[in-house]
């Protein structure tokens, strides 16, 4: 057991220093305080909320939400590695309505199983998750509609794609999207 954790913590740090969750740009404003992070997700969340109420379940639909990970389902900055409380039951409604929950992310796939420990361990339940590829140098936005379109081509229905930045839900594949705060970019 020693050994796992062992082996478990030590991923988790190569993975924090390969997705730069903890790399600051020295010019950036300062960060509110984690109060207001908070709440701020939990207005636009409470608008996805609302709309899954209304739209799940889909009768002749695979539904599926679409969840980013870092500083989204994951609070990358504020709290490294725990889940975002309202993101997680906004995935945890979606699966209980029907919809299936995928990730998407441009983390590379070398750390996804660190990934999917992290989101395992605090309590994320999913259908699928997409990551980098090894040698895939496109942008994230191109990445990430990508994989959407994987996702459609695998019969599935998006009906809400929910992320931090423009390029989480640029690109189209999703009937709604919900942006939560970036703060101008800080919260990559």
């Amino acid at each position: 057991m020693r050994t796992l954790s062992l082996r478990v913590l030590v991923t988790t740090v190569a993975a924090a220093l390969l997705t730069g969750v903890a790399a600051t740009p020295a010019h950036a404003a300062a960060l509110p305080p984690y109060d207001t992070w908070i709440a701020d997700v939990e207005a636009v969340t409470d608008q996805a909320a609302a709309y899954l109420d209304a739209r799940l379940p889909a009768s002749g639909v695979r539904a599926a939400v679409v969840l980013d990970i870092d500083n989204t389902a994951l609070q990358s900055r504020y709290r490294p590695y725990d889940a975002t409380p309202s993101v997680l039951a906004l995935a945890r409604q979606a699966r209980a309505d029907g919809a299936a929950v995928f990730f998407v992310t441009a983390r590379p796939e070398i750390i996804e199983a660190a990934t999917e420990i992290n989101l395992r361990v605090v309590g994320y339940r999913w259908t699928d998750i997409y990551t980098r590829p090894t040698f895939d140098f496109s942008d994230n936005q191109t990445l990430k509609t990508k994989a959407r379109t994987d996702i459609e081509r695998r019969g599935y229905t998006i009906v809400a794609n929910v992320g931090n930045s423009a390029t989480d839900l640029g690109g189209g594949h999703a009937e709604r999207t919900f942006k939560l705060p970036d703060y101008g970019g800080q919260l990559d």
